[in-house]
């Protein structure tokens, strides 16, 4: 049967979702819980991808296992088993063709920046005290609703076949004193967001015009793009999948 997992995590500890050779993951950390916990090998399928130090309040993977008897203590003895920076927020029994990856219809990241030193948000936002103007930040981010190739924001020689993304929401607001950057589109390039972020930081620093950043866009050339922004700020805010799609 398969199984959807939606989990939170604090990605400060980690090298990322994916699992890799080297490296501590948090699909790792999950798989080695669930095979415990089931007392079966267990892999698992991932809505995407994130970054080392990116966090997610909301990710989703999919697992196929024989049929889970009690879903509640199942999650309940999962939980207490995992380290404390991930947590599994709800188990849904799904159709045996859904796909956590495939299926998700759009995602949605924030990226926090804050303007004074908090170490209690060491790993969990950028500091910038310099002044930023954040009504030209927003002209700008304005410009990618309506943009279809992200080339400008996408790692140097990723394994993409395309960088087309269909993005429906991108803007900056105010909120006790963080800056929060929110974006939302179908798809994301491997980077993609901390690019933008870093490029839109540099109109609101002064350091390029609205209109060259939007010839940055159109250029669809990496290295014309800022820098691209800390892991520390980022989050996976949530991933949406069709309206009954849990009804298995």
């Amino acid at each position: 049967m398969r199984y959807f997992f939606e989990v939170s995590f604090d990605g400060t500890n980690y090298h990322g979702w994916q699992s890799q050779k080297n490296a501590v993951s948090v699909q790792d950390i999950i798989e080695d819980s669930i095979s415990t916990i089931l007392n079966k090998t267990i892999k698992i399928t991932g809505a995407g991808r994130t970054d080392a130090g990116v966090h997610a309040r909301q990710m989703y993977f999919h697992l196929d296992c024989d049929k889970i008897t009690n879903v509640k203590l199942t999650q309940f003895n999962l939980n207490n088993y995992l380290p404390k920076d991930i947590s599994i927020l709800s188990i849904n029994y799904v159709s045996k063709n859904s796909h956590a990856r495939f299926d998700a219809v759009s995602r949605e990241y924030e990226y926090v920046i804050i303007n004074k030193k908090d170490p209690f948000l060491k790993n969990k936002a950028y500091l910038i005290q310099q002044k930023i103007n954040v009504k030209k930040m927003n002209l700008a981010a304005n410009i990618l609703i309506g943009k279809t190739d992200f080339s400008s924001f996408c790692k140097m020689n990723s394994d993409v076949k395309t960088h087309i993304c269909k993005v429906s929401k991108s803007e900056w607001f105010l909120v006790k004193e963080r800056l929060i950057y929110t974006i939302v589109a179908d798809r994301f390039l491997r980077n993609m967001v901390r690019a933008i972020v870093g490029t839109l930081l540099e109109v609101g620093l002064g350091k390029i015009s609205i209109n060259k950043f939007e010839e940055i866009v159109d250029s669809k050339n990496r290295s014309l793009a800022g820098i691209s922004a800390p892991a520390q700020g980022l989050y996976l805010k949530q991933v949406l999948y069709p309206k009954f799609f849990f009804n298995g």
